[in-house]
């Protein structure tokens, strides 16, 4: 049983590094577990393999649904105040299951936003909203007022995400807000269209106010 596990989730890691997610979910049909080793390598978001996970997540939200279903009680039971310390990635999952499927999602979305008050997943909630809200603006524009206090905050990755996330979802009102940011020089990464690149607060406030 354990070699079957192994076995299984290192055809897992080989398609997230091949940023293959058709056959990711062809896996996910074929086989049990998928979405549990997934969802292990998102516990931290330090490398482009746990980030892929979060996007690999969203593609079985979409496809297998009734596998992804299941796992949400868990994210949300990881983002709790009891074990927040392993639920690193829970906040941008959720976002990315909402992208690709918004029925799983569509009851917690004011959960969601009471995610960005706690310190550890303001972050990864910010880049979950705006994966969501690529998607769907009307389900996150109502949320902007409290995106845009944290264009201010003291970590440079929370400062990038948030204005990477008021751009996602045409945040006409942050404009100004924004702007602030064009000349912020601290590095930060961002995960967008498969790839985690390193980067500048600035870059990315500059890369949100192109299309506003």
């Amino acid at each position: 049983m354990a070699n079957k596990h192994k076995v299984r989730r290192e055809k897992v890691i080989a398609c997230l590094l091949n940023g293959d997610f058709n056959s990711l979910v062809e896996l996910a049909g074929r086989e049990t577990a998928v979405s549990s080793i997934l969802l292990q390598l998102t516990y931290s978001l330090d490398d482009l393999l746990s980030w892929r996970a979060v996007e690999g997540l969203g593609y079985l939200a979409h496809a297998h649904p009734e596998k992804v279903k299941i796992i949400i009680g868990r994210l949300l039971w990881l983002l709790n105040e009891d074990s927040g310390s392993f639920g690193w990635g829970a906040p941008a999952v959720l976002g990315e299951i909402g992208r690709r499927n918004f029925s799983l999602v569509a009851d917690i979305v004011e959960v969601l936003f009471g995610y960005l008050e706690e310190e550890f997943s303001r972050s990864p909630m910010l880049w979950g909203l705006g994966r969501l809200g690529e998607k769907h603006p009307e389900v996150v524009q109502p949320g902007i007022p409290q995106i845009m206090k944290y264009v201010l905050d003291a970590d440079p990755q929370v400062r990038a995400h948030a204005a990477w996330c008021l751009g996602a979802i045409g945040a006409l009102a942050a404009v100004a807000s924004l702007a602030q940011l064009s000349d912020d020089p601290e590095p930060v990464k961002l995960y967008e269209n498969g790839e985690l690149r390193q980067t500048t607060v600035g870059a990315i406030a500059r890369q949100a106010l192109a299309p506003l």
